[in-house]
């Protein structure tokens, strides 16, 4: 296998790439131009409009309601078929608006290039747009430059590179020009490297290009979410059986219907083929997509008033059946902002919002002095993070540090460098001596004390003293703390040689500081609700494996202790993909991965069968983010292309939002399947009432009666119907699972019962009508039989609105109209429905007559009679359920 470029020397690198360290000369560029192309980011393989319109019309439901437009027009239904046909158009137009937006991923990759670079080209230093970079460039690096290509360095002087959106690491990491003996190392361990889109925090380096454009890190990640497949969400899929299975049930129906009536003999081919034909009209529920879309679309805005911006609507269902939420660890259940916590002062370890802070102590003074954070006018700390947190901290509790470098100027130093791991400052004192401030990794400045203060009081160090500052610095280091050292002494005059010999020596020990980027305060109630609500959170950071597993310990994500549930990128690389989906339930936190880690993560328990919500901030997050059933991305912190590539997007970065997006989830599921088995039950019943009709050789419904219910009855509840409030206990539930589907949980039970129930006691008043009719004669006695069955229909759909409100719970033990929208509908549908008979002329062209009040009151009873029966049933299934 070929050696990894990190793990070559400079020289082979320089050998390899044809350059040298004063760069290529202007030939050699275009030469490699031309062979390499720019360093850009492809955008992938994009469809046309039409292409992405058409492909909306590949969906099972959409074929399905396309060819009942067919049916009703056929039949000389035209309105039901435009209606039905606009349903289709406006689907297909909302689809192609959600998949542009989608595409947005890799153009905002490609956006992130820096602009510039500083390059050596022809012996001298010029300034290039970095799409113009070709490997073998060398590239000059400073702090604040953003890398524009992948780099193998070969200069160093104290860098820093901050790699979080990369690697998903807070901290900036300490490059070095040392050979990696790992040829397997991750991006995070790779310091002799410099990544594209990453950004140097401090120092100066410089570095040979050895990856452009999409042979960059970055452009790997760009290729994968190229060709990372898009999951179907459980929503579509339900959609899909569910139009599979009325297409099964429209088609036997009709064909028994059709043949049943020829064989009987009284009807032409011609009568029967209509008669099928109303039969599938009245079973098809033309409305449903239109009915889910709205469901979601008001499940979406209540979303975004709590900052929850969806920018697809399947998320918001998909969220109620996750079963897994693989969440990055940094800037999303963290703060992204590297906090003081510990202090160890006067030889005690304290929590540091539990200190008297005083810039008399030196402690506070070498923070101060030995530090490189500068502060703008609007008051905002731009530096290396851990330096920043020290003067935040000051600023916290009221340390005037601006006043005290004013003061105290700086007037020398011995900068940083990854060898001896150690800063220093010399300040000017107010009495002409000098304040030399030390900070850096506890275990070299611990070399370099004698004595150490304690309460103003100086000691001379002992072994004793010594082994109880480590144990303290042990302490801080296995609660995940990032732990400096600070020291100081008193000089008379500067040295003439400024290095660590001269300067570094005969210090006095001040103390130590333990950092952390913290939880997010309300990180742990959200993990504790996800638990609760029967959700696994998964922890999946670029991170250590000790920092990882403190923060997860702290969050509730893992116990103490609970060692086998960590697993880190190096160890999940020895495991094969069978290997690990046999494991894969074994671990809740991931430490130091790479994005190839958290798609295959992803994939693994979706192999388990689960529905998988990733969360995540960084362009490392946006493959695993497509890749899941659902992503969300970050809109604060967030990049976007992690936005771009996410299903829903956080506006507040909150952990906590995604708590109240699956209860949501889980509403909006609730009240789609209520208007389901609204809609399909009332079918069923015209289906039956229809059939038996045909089978009896009675007058049968009309087409225009059917399409009437359909319109008014059905679509009206159904919509108020998906903004009823959620159900008591709905987040102590398990998650639905991919599994699950509309029809899960008794719904199917209760459609085919409930519809059979509407059929019959449509059918009862029917034959109640033509035994005991109010007027004479054998036409008004049908058309009355007829009209009576018509307004039964209808009305027992809407009193079995009430009855869906709840599956299984009684509608008498919740306040049933609480639903202002649904009372409303309900309203409208009755009066709509009672027009056609009542209004003169309107009941010619529904082809019904009038009705008296003994009429009246029996349609009326009839249909409330399905809230006494159901209500029954209900009670006899609870009471079963209690008893098993």
């Amino acid at each position: 296998m070929t050696k990894r470029i990190y793990a070559q020397s400079v020289e082979d690198v320089l050998a390899d790439q044809k350059t040298d360290l004063e760069g290529l000369t202007t030939q050699e560029v275009t030469e490699r131009t031309e062979k390499y192309g720019l360093n850009q980011l492809s955008e992938g393989k994009s469809k046309s409009m039409i292409q992405k319109f058409f492909d909306q019309f590949k969906d099972f439901m959409i074929i399905v309601l396309i060819v009942a437009a067919l049916i009703a027009a056929s039949s000389g239904e035209v309105v039901d078929a435009i209606i039905i046909m606009l349903v289709v158009v406006l689907n297909a137009v909302f689809g192609v608006f959600q998949e542009s937006k989608a595409e947005e991923a890799i153009n905002a990759l490609k956006e992130m290039s820096t602009p510039n670079a500083n390059v050596k080209r022809n012996g001298q230093i010029e300034i290039v747009k970095s799409e113009h970079l070709v490997p073998g460039d060398i590239v000059l690096l400073e702090a604040g430059d953003v890398i524009p290509a992948d780099l193998r360095l070969t200069q160093i002087a104290s860098l820093k590179i901050e790699e979080s959106a990369l690697t998903g690491e807070s901290v900036p990491v300490d490059k070095s020009l040392l050979l990696l003996e790992d040829e397997d190392a991750g991006i995070g361990d790779r310091h002799n490297m410099a990544f594209m889109n990453s950004n140097v925090t401090y120092g100066r380096g410089e570095g040979i290009v050895v990856g452009t454009g999409m042979d960059t890190e970055v452009g790997r990640i760009a290729g994968m979410l190229n060709s990372a497949d898009e999951m179907k969400t459980p929503l579509q899929e339900n959609l899909n059986q569910l139009g599979k299975t009325l297409t099964i049930l429209i088609l036997i129906i009709a064909v028994i219907v059709f043949f049943v009536g020829l064989q009987n003999g009284d009807n032409s081919v011609i009568d029967m083929l209509l008669i099928a034909i109303s039969l599938a009209v009245a079973a098809i529920p033309e409305g449903l997509p239109a009915i889910v879309t709205i469901i979601l679309a008001l499940g979406t805005q209540k979303m975004a008033k709590r900052n929850a911006i969806v920018r697809k609507l399947p998320a918001v269902e998909t969220l109620g059946s996750t079963d897994i939420i693989a969440s990055d660890k940094t800037g999303t259940l963290t703060l992204n902002q590297m906090t003081v916590e510990k202090l160890f002062i006067n030889n005690e370890l304290v929590d540091a919002d539990k200190v008297e802070t005083n810039l008399d102590n030196p402690l506070y003074q070498v923070m101060s002095f030995s530090n490189d954070t500068k502060q703008t006018s609007e008051g905002e700390l731009i530096g290396d993070p851990t330096e920043t947190a020290l003067i935040q901290y000051h600023l916290d509790h009221g340390l005037n540090v601006t006043e005290l470098l004013a003061k105290e100027p700086r007037v020398a130093e011995v900068p940083f460098d990854s060898e001896r791991k150690l800063m220093s400052t010399i300040q000017k004192n107010t009495d002409d001596t000098f304040f030399v401030a030390v900070k850096g990794a506890p275990d070299q400045l611990l070399k370099r004390v004698t004595r150490y203060i304690e309460n103003g009081e100086i000691k001379a160090m002992t072994d004793a003293q010594l082994d109880h500052i480590m144990a303290n610095n042990h302490d801080m280091a296995t609660q995940a703390l990032r732990v400096l050292a600070f020291a100081y002494r008193q000089i008379d005059a500067i040295p003439e040689t400024l290095d660590s010999e001269t300067v570094e020596n005969d210090l006095i020990f001040a103390g130590l500081v333990g950092m952390i980027d913290p939880e997010r305060p309300e990180a742990a109630a959200a993990v504790h609700e996800a638990k609760k609500a029967g959700i696994r959170p998964l922890m999946i950071t670029g991170d250590h494996r000790d920092t990882a597993e403190a923060i997860a310990v702290r969050l509730g994500i893992v116990e103490a202790g609970q060692h086998e549930a960590i697993i880190s990128g190096s160890e999940l690389d020895d495991l094969s993909d069978a290997e690990f989906e046999n494991k894969v339930e074994q671990y809740s936190v991931y430490a130091r991965v790479s994005p190839e880690h958290k798609v295959r993560i992803v994939k693994a328990w979706q192999k388990k069968n689960q529905v998988v919500a990733m969360t995540g901030d960084g362009v490392n997050d946006a493959p695993a983010l497509k890749s899941a059933d659902i992503g969300i991305g970050m809109g604060i912190t967030g990049t976007e292309v992690s936005k771009g590539a996410s299903d829903m997007v956080l506006a507040d970065d909150n952990f906590a939002t995604i708590v109240f997006a699956v209860k949501e989830g889980r509403k909006v599921f609730s009240n789609i399947q209520k208007s389901i088995q609204y809609l399909l039950s009332a079918n069923l019943g015209e289906v039956l009432t229809l059939f038996v009709m045909t089978m009896m050789g009675w007058s049968i419904l009309a087409p225009v009666h059917i399409l009437w219910i359909n319109l008014v009855t059905d679509t009206f509840p159904a919509i108020a119907l998906g903004v009823e409030p959620a159900e008591k206990g709905l987040m102590s539930h398990k998650p639905r699972g991919r599994k699950s589907n509309f029809f899960s949980g008794g719904v199917m039970p209760s459609i085919i019962y409930q519809g059979i129930l509407e059929g019959a006691i449509t059918l009862f008043v029917y034959w109640l009508a033509l035994t005991y009719p109010v007027h004479m004669g054998d036409k008004l006695i049908h058309a009355d039989a007829l009209t009576m069955a018509f307004a039964t229909l209808g009305l027992i759909q809407l009193f079995h609105a009430f009855n869906v409100k709840s599956i299984h719970g009684s509608i008498f033990n919740r306040n049933i109209f609480k639903n202002v929208t649904f009372n409303w509908s309900i309203l409208a549908s009755f009066a709509l429905l009672a027009a056609t008979i009542l209004i003169p002329g309107l009941n010619k062209m529904f082809h019904v007559s009038h009705l008296d009040i003994y009429q009246w009151g029996i349609v009326l009873a009839g249909s409330f009679s399905i809230v006494v029966i159901v209500e029954i049933v209900k009670f006899i299934q609870r009471l079963f359920r209690k008893n098993k």
